[in-house]
């Protein structure tokens, strides 16, 4: 859906491509970036020690390639991307960083755990039980990375404008109701 709303409106679409352009400007090797992403398992019970500031650990310091500095160059990335450009950032905490800002509309899609299931069967060509595995897998560890790099729960409405239940809409549709949002939220 974010790639389709991105086409649409003419921005940039921006998902695992942070890492890659964190890597560049920090020097520091993307697999590592890989590693602290969405997809690495984070402590059960750390709350955010900090807010993001804007600053980055130097190099000679020995926590630079520490999960949060790396979470810090990620941070520092989507937020010169939405100073420089209108654009489409998907997850990495995006809503949480450039929480505040007027430009910005933070949108969180979800769907019933069965259209879930049957999508990644269709996707993945996984068995039933397979694609269970696998979605409470990946949203365990999303709901872990964003409570250790913000103290929130992921799933949490307050942090969003939008909650779009794709179970019921299709990708186009959900689209057509952020545009909608977009419009009636910066009409002039």
């Amino acid at each position: 859906m974010g790639r389709l709303l991105a086409k649409e409106l003419g921005y940039e679409y921006y998902d695992r491509e942070i890492l890659r352009m964190a890597s560049d400007v920090s020097g520091i090797n993307e697999e590592l970036f890989s590693q602290v992403d969405e997809n690495r398992r984070m402590p059960l019970f750390r709350i955010a020690r900090e807010v993001y500031t804007g600053e980055v650990i130097p190099p000679d310091s020995d926590d630079f390639i520490s999960n949060e500095n790396l979470f810090r160059y990620q941070a520092k990335i989507i937020r010169e991307l939405a100073a420089s450009h209108n654009c489409v950032i998907v997850g990495r905490c995006a809503n949480f960083i450039l929480r505040g800002r007027e430009n910005v509309i933070n949108v969180f899609v979800s769907a019933p755990v069965v259209d879930c299931v049957r999508r990644v069967m269709e996707i993945d060509g996984l068995t039933l039980e397979e694609a269970e595995k696998k979605i409470k897998k990946i949203d365990k560890r999303r709901a872990d990375y964003f409570k250790y790099f913000t103290g929130r729960q992921w799933h949490d409405a307050a942090l969003y404008d939008l909650c779009l239940n794709t179970g019921h809409m299709s990708d186009q549709r959900c689209v057509d109701v952020v545009r909608a949002y977009m419009d009636a939220r910066f009409e002039e």
